[in-house]
């Protein structure tokens, strides 16, 4: 068991939270009851994740994607209205932690997916450092390296395979960081690996020879949260499960 705001407090440094410029609230972003005991994580705090935790008996919440962003007018309607009135009606606390969780080098998003692809990162680039870069185990190319994603991620991702050189060092940023294309590329990275896939990076990937591999938002950032709650679950004693809401996305 742990109180509310000491879970609040101790998340705060495990993650540096004050380190980051980002698009939302990093922290409690809805007060729940004071003891917490149950924790469920999830990757974005839906409707479907938040009657999962109340199922659950869940004291709390704990998510990558909150509820809060840069921008938002701050009106309670509509599907917004939804989840914080089920949040509030079983007295759950949310947890959102966005770019602290992306970037921890052992317990965040990139590190996790990293784990599993066989990926070590030896280095840090892009704008907060959130990218990770290192060597491959052996040198594959951009179909093999698309076929052992597709396995460990269970979706094939889309592949521009870059002129074909065998990869060596492999640049990875989860999520929407598609925008870090060319700061991977400026690391030496032979291929790279995102959430997402927009209109440049197919003429960049062509023209520079770098592969560039988008295997999905979701797929890509669903690792964080379930391993931060286990490291919770063991530091205090909480009951903890991870509950994966599909998303195509």
């Amino acid at each position: 068991m742990i109180q509310r705001d000491t879970l609040e407090s101790h998340l705060a440094g495990v993650l540096a939270v004050d380190r980051f410029r980002d698009y939302g609230p990093n922290g409690l972003q809805v007060q729940g009851r004071g003891e917490i005991r149950r924790l469920v994580s999830g990757v974005t705090a839906s409707l479907a994740l938040i009657d999962a935790a109340v199922a659950e008996g869940a004291d709390a919440v704990l998510v990558h994607h909150g509820l809060f962003w840069r921008g938002h007018d701050g009106r309670l309607t509509g599907w917004l209205r939804e989840r914080v009135a089920r949040l509030l009606a079983h007295d759950i606390n949310l947890y959102a932690y966005h770019l602290p969780l992306d970037a921890h080098a052992e317990l965040g998003n990139n590190a996790q997916l990293g784990l599993r692809l066989g990926l070590q990162a030896q280095g840090r680039f892009g704008e907060q450092d959130l990218g990770f870069i290192g060597p491959t185990r052996t040198a594959i190319d951009a179909g093999e390296l698309a076929e052992l994603i597709a396995q460990v991620l269970g979706s094939a991702p889309r592949c521009l395979p870059g002129d074909g050189r065998p990869l060596r060092r492999v640049a990875w940023c989860s999520g929407g960081a598609q925008g870090y294309f060319e700061a991977a590329i400026a690391a030496g990275a032979d291929a790279f690996i995102t959430g997402e896939l927009s209109e440049p990076q197919a003429h960049i990937s062509r023209e520079t020879g770098v592969a560039f591999l988008a295997c999905g938002h979701h797929a890509t950032e669903r690792y964080g949260a379930p391993a931060l709650g286990e490291y919770l679950a063991q530091q205090f004693g909480l009951l903890h499960c991870y509950v994966e809401i599909d998303n195509p996305a």
